[in-house]
């Protein structure tokens, strides 16, 4: 895997650590992040879309950044478009 580290958040004590990567290999870009409360994930569960199923897939997960770290995921944005040109 080709991770490149983007960013962490500026805040960050010693256990809290939201990151933001991107992988250039799949073209993706990868979080980590906090888990919600189980307010926020069933309300992001009953969320409806059109043509989706509602819930969250097994393998998939709902995480949480902070607004500070916009910066880093725009970064990891224009990292992964970068990669298409390749």
């Amino acid at each position: 895997m080709s991770l490149r580290f983007i960013g962490i958040d500026p805040d960050t004590k010693t256990a809290d650590s939201p990151t933001v990567w991107v992988n250039q290999e799949k073209k993706e870009i990868v979080f980590q992040g906090w888990k919600p409360d189980t307010e926020l994930e069933a309300e992001c569960a009953a969320f409806e879309v059109p043509g989706h199923a509602v819930g969250i897939p097994d393998d998939e997960a709902v995480i949480r950044i902070p607004a500070r770290m916009v910066q880093m995921i725009r970064e990891a944005c224009d990292a992964v478009e970068r990669a298409d040109d390749r």
